[in-house]
């Protein structure tokens, strides 16, 4: 059951953002894919921001995992384009990261992705048109756990 969802300006993106924040529970992860450039990351922020947050959300590009403990629930947000092997995920202690939080995953599949998962919500954001005019639209799917939640 994916649903297509239009992102035409920051705002919907921000739009998205919330809706999502307000969903999610422990366990959940939120699994983003796209092209670079596409708004994972900027997803990933307004997602942060909705939940409370004030202040910087650096992208984790280089430092891998970032968490945020002191938000409800916990966040880990994540970004696996670095990784050359499923493996990695064992030698950064991504289990010990995601007990009890929510994880924000970018480039999921680097980390052997997680749409098996009941609790994933996977999202691929696309460009509309092929010149990156009109803005952006994600594919969502949920999983099982997500199917009484996203409507």
């Amino acid at each position: 059951m994916s649903a297509e969802v239009a992102l035409p300006d920051l705002a919907a993106m921000q739009a998205l953002g919330d809706r999502i924040a307000k969903l999610i529970e422990p366990g959940d992860v939120v699994a983003l894919e796209g092209d670079l450039g596409t708004g994972k990351t900027t997803l990933a922020r307004t997602i942060i921001a909705a939940l409370g947050h004030e202040g910087e959300v650096p992208s984790p590009s280089f430092t891998i995992v970032e968490m945020y403990d002191h938000l409800s629930p916990p966040l880990v947000h994540a970004d696996f384009y670095r990784l050359e092997h499923p493996s990695e995920t064992d030698e950064i202690g991504l289990d010990d990261y995601r007990e009890g939080a929510v994880l924000i995953a970018e480039w999921p599949k680097h980390a052997g992705g997680f749409a098996h998962e009941p609790a994933c919500l996977a999202i691929t954001l696309q460009f509309r048109d092929e010149n990156g005019e009109g803005g952006r639209k994600a594919i969502v799917e949920p999983g099982q756990a997500w199917l009484g939640r996203w409507r």
